[in-house]
């Protein structure tokens, strides 16, 4: 387990620094507006997630099988991309700002512990995959109902597309799992 840094400690190393060195090291600061802006993204979707779900709560009596499913893949759908904010917002401040010195804390993610530039990424396409799936979901539950102007919800093509972009999502992390594996792994023969 990392010992706690010591902030005077911190700032006498940074002030010690060539002023153009702290600069570039002290502007890391300016992704915190990002990780805020992440968060109030979050407070949105932790609203979307409620009124779906008072949607689905006073319908439930006259909504189909079907239309109660889609609802649910609906909210299935705003957690797991909550879930992928906060694998940005925690796992990006960690590895690209500061540190959050969570060790020893009871609510401390189990990921945070090995977090780092190659495993959030493997995370985040992982997430992006399992979004796409829901959304891929989604649409073939619904390609075949008919609209409100008497025409399909999604044409043939649309499936097709949908289906295509998550082949290549799934594609995009096989090849960042396969790259990071690569460079990870010891040289042979040297």
């Amino acid at each position: 387990m990392a010992q706690p840094r010591d902030p005077s400690a911190q700032s006498a190393a940074l002030a010690a620094m060539r002023p153009l060195p702290a600069l570039i090291f002290s502007s890391r600061w300016l992704q915190l507006p990002l990780y805020l802006g992440l968060i109030v993204a979050q407070c949105v979707y932790v609203f979307l997630f409620l009124k779906e779900l008072w949607h689905l709560i006073s319908h439930a009596t006259s909504f189909s099988e079907q239309q109660i499913m889609l609802v649910v893949l609906g909210l299935i759908d705003v957690v797991m991309i909550s879930n992928l904010l906060i694998m940005v917002i925690v796992g990006g401040y960690e590895t690209f700002v500061s540190r959050l010195q969570l060790q020893g804390h009871p609510d401390q993610p189990e990921w945070l512990s090995h977090v780092n530039a190659s495993v959030l990424k493997i995370k985040l396409a992982m997430a992006i995959i399992g979004i796409s799936s829901i959304h891929l979901l989604r649409t073939f539950i619904e390609a075949g109902n008919i609209g409100i102007e008497g025409k399909a919800n999604y044409t043939e093509t649309g499936v097709l597309l949908q289906t295509l972009i998550h082949v290549v999502f799934i594609l995009s992390a096989l090849g960042i799992a396969w790259v990071d594996r690569m460079s990870a792994s010891p040289a042979k023969g040297h």
